[in-house]
């Protein structure tokens, strides 16, 4: 049998607030893949920042497994060895990349076949490299693994145009129906549009160069908006994604509510490839979703962060009802240090945002409190639902070696982390990765 191509898709800072997930955004190229394809309604990124989502995805482990605990950029790194594109090698495959991939500042030391040259990490440069490598590869001589990262739609965000009026937009549900907020999404607005054009260069060549019947396409983001409350948080607008998958397997137009992670992505591409992923590797397959042998691959999955700009340590396990997330820290630092500087910010600032508690554990009902609001981990009704989630995640920490278990985790020689405390000196404005 043929092995297909492989060609993974990914954004910056997308969460689902694209238009097959229902929001009113300009992207028909992700509507077209949608349709054409599988939807997953309930998917979930590892982390709510950059290079631990990523770093996960690429690996099928977490990130703490991987060493991925902070942001590449800050001194942070991992084991590339457990990369995907080493276990497709070994399959046959070659493998390129085409713009960000965030998981090092050194992109020889992932591994990839070739690293394509880019003008910029903007959709239409990555895209158009992208598309002359599979003009190059139209023989259908090897397989390939096809890398595709764009910038967009990370702050700063593109100029709006006459078509993203502000005024008759509607912010994400945790943000207020204010100003500030909606100017600000009329510029996303402008951004995931590009986004969209990128992907839709790439979905236009396969079709071109006759590949897109044996490439198993999958598109995603890393995480929630660029937003206080969501990029950086475990509830469901911090680790929230889009997830799309069309090729051998996906196929029909199918929308699948059953809970999924990304870390699932790197044994769906071995089974894809016809091959066994390793044995380390934590995730499981998505094709049984797919062609409905399977009502539901997971009952829990989980979701961590440790370091972004700052120290923030918490880990969560979530079910198709519930979310549970435990802090492991006093609650003392800034809940602003890991935002990006922004007007919402400042808006949201002015209104007592950064005052808020923030409890030690929360609890949320996911079916009768979808925005995850309401924090049910006091509430003696919930007491058993408490108690077995947080069975859950112990038994997972332990499975995974988790460094939390031996107390604060000190950040590698060399990384950079701000400062938590209150009262620090010398803030800096911040356009986090």
């Amino acid at each position: 049998m043929k092995r297909p191509n492989i060609v993974y898709l990914h954004s910056h800072d997308t969460g689902r607030y694209v238009s097959p997930y229902g929001y009113a955004e300009p992207t028909p190229h992700l509507q077209r893949l949608a349709e054409q394809g599988v939807t997953f309604r309930q998917a979930y990124s590892a982390a709510p920042t950059c290079s631990p989502s990523r770093a996960a995805l690429a690996t099928g482990m977490y990130p703490h497994e991987v060493g991925m605990l902070g942001l590449a950029n800050r001194g942070f790194s991992m084991d590339h060895s457990q990369h995907i594109v080493h276990t497709l090698h070994e399959a046959g495959y070659t493998s390129a990349l085409a713009g960000v991939q965030h998981v090092s500042t050194e992109w020889s030391e992932i591994g990839y076949t070739e690293v394509l040259p880019i003008a910029s990490r903007d959709a239409p440069d990555v895209s158009a490299a992208a598309v002359e490598f599979l003009a190059a590869h139209s023989d259908g001589a090897a397989p390939f693994f096809l890398d595709v990262g764009f910038r967009e739609t990370h702050r700063a965000f593109d100029e709006p145009g006459e078509q993203d009026d502000p005024r008759f937009l509607l912010p994400p549900a945790p943000l207020p129906d204010i100003p500030e907020v909606r100017e600000e999404m009329a510029q996303y607005r402008a951004s995931v549009r590009r986004l969209d054009d990128g992907i839709g260069a790439v979905l236009d060549a396969l079709d071109r160069y006759g590949l897109a019947e044996n490439t198993l396409v999958v598109c995603t983001t890393d995480h929630g908006l660029p937003f206080p409350g969501m990029k950086g948080q475990l509830t469901t607008h911090g680790v929230g994604v889009m997830l799309l998958a069309r090729g051998p397997g996906f196929t029909g137009g199918q929308v699948l509510d059953g809970l999924v992670s990304q870390v699932d992505l790197f044994p769906t591409f071995c089974r894809a490839a016809g091959i066994e992923p390793p044995a380390r590797v934590r995730g499981t397959a998505l094709q049984p979703l797919a062609d409905g042998s399977a009502a539901t691959v997971h009952e829990e999955i989980f979701t961590e962060t440790t370091f972004h700009v700052a120290y923030t340590p918490m880990r969560s396990v979530r079910t198709p009802r519930w979310a549970y997330i435990r802090r492991f820290d006093d609650g003392g630092s800034r809940a602003e240090l890991n935002e990006a500087d922004s007007p919402t910010l400042t808006a949201l600032t002015e209104h007592g945002w950064v005052d808020r508690p923030r409890p030690a554990e929360e609890l949320y009902d996911c079916v009768l409190d979808p925005q995850e609001r309401h924090n049910l981990a006091e509430c003696p009704s919930s007491a058993s639902v408490l108690e077995d989630l947080r069975g859950r995640l112990d038994a997972w920490m332990v499975e995974t070696a988790d460094p939390l278990l031996e107390g604060p985790v000190v950040p590698p020689p060399g990384a950079r982390v701000d400062d938590p405390s209150p009262n620090p000196v010398g803030q800096q404005a911040r356009l986090l990765g």
